[in-house]
């Protein structure tokens, strides 16, 4: 496996990215990876484009726009919208690099990255197959409907941001990670994966408020009845929202399938090697059996 440094733009902004390309001669199928909210390319992404490229597949891993290397204003955003095109725009990208093989390709994701990369899919001829692995598979409308003040006052609050960011420039954020106090992720498992299993001078753990007035309406589950491609979805009973997945997997039209398998929790799905291998495994069979069709 040999793993090239790649830059291409998106609205005028530089994004940055790790192609992980197999060994051997010839075009490689090839998919983007997409991963878990303010995530950088060395941490899940990077894990999971290595384990693919170890099975045959060229993947990518990139920090998006407002990420990590990547250039973009505002930092630390959550822009689904946003994160979209960058799947898109790269997707393009790497059709165009001496080895892939531009029509057979297709995408990877992990947790919310799911949502991101099933979006960048639809009426994508480029995406051929999809592999999902513990997708946060959110559904804002059932979320809303259990606290609609709650819901309503962090959209709020996200809509107040950017008026303050559109008035003086200045940027309110809170820890992507953390137990106490305003956070984005407040578990313990998220909290040792970003700040200290996966923490990395790119990462940088925080969040900006703004990104609520986007990131709390994301409904990652229209995507699915408009998915045509295969889908292969790997999740555990005790990752995020299994019956999020369970739903999602429902609305999906054509070819799909569902592997359970164990963990302890969401992020021991990132970076624990032998639930990796495993998920891993299942994705690349996926992807390479419609691949080669």
């Amino acid at each position: 496996m040999n793993i090239e440094r790649i830059e291409f733009e998106v609205e005028g902004s530089r994004v940055v990215g790790d192609l992980y390309m197999p060994w051997g001669q010839g075009q490689h199928p090839a998919v983007i990876v997409s991963g878990p909210m303010t995530s950088v390319k060395e941490q899940v992404t990077g894990v999971y484009a290595a384990a693919l490229a170890r099975r045959g597949l060229a993947a990518l891993a990139l920090d998006h726009r407002g990420f990590g290397e990547s250039g973009g204003q505002p930092r630390q955003i959550e822009h689904w919208q946003s994160k979209v095109a960058d799947l898109r725009a790269g997707l393009d990208y790497l059709s165009s690099i001496p080895g892939i093989d531009s029509e057979r390709m297709g995408a990877a994701a992990v947790c919310l990255g799911c949502g991101y990369a099933a979006h960048a899919s639809v009426n994508n001829a480029r995406v051929k197959a999809l592999g999902l692995v513990a997708g946060y598979y959110r559904d804002p409308v059932s979320m809303r409907e259990k606290d609609i003040d709650g819901f309503d006052a962090k959209v709020a609050q996200g809509i107040a941001a950017r008026r303050r960011f559109e008035e003086t420039g200045l940027l309110e954020t809170v820890p992507a990670a953390a137990l106490e106090g305003d956070a984005a992720m407040q578990t313990s498992d998220t909290v040792d994966y970003y700040t200290r299993r996966a923490a990395h001078p790119n990462y940088k753990n925080s969040f900006a408020v703004m990104s609520r007035e986007h990131f709390l309406p994301f409904d990652v589950q229209a995507a699915a009845p408009s998915l045509r491609q295969p889908v292969t979805m790997v999740h555990s009973r005790n990752a995020l929202s299994p019956h999020w997945a369970e739903a999602f997997f429902a609305k999906l039209p054509g070819e799909k399938s569902l592997t359970w398998i164990e963990s302890r929790g969401q992020t021991d799905i990132y970076d624990d090697a032998a639930i990796v291998d495993r998920a891993s495994e299942l994705v690349a069979q996926g992807l390479l059996t419609t691949l080669a069709r």
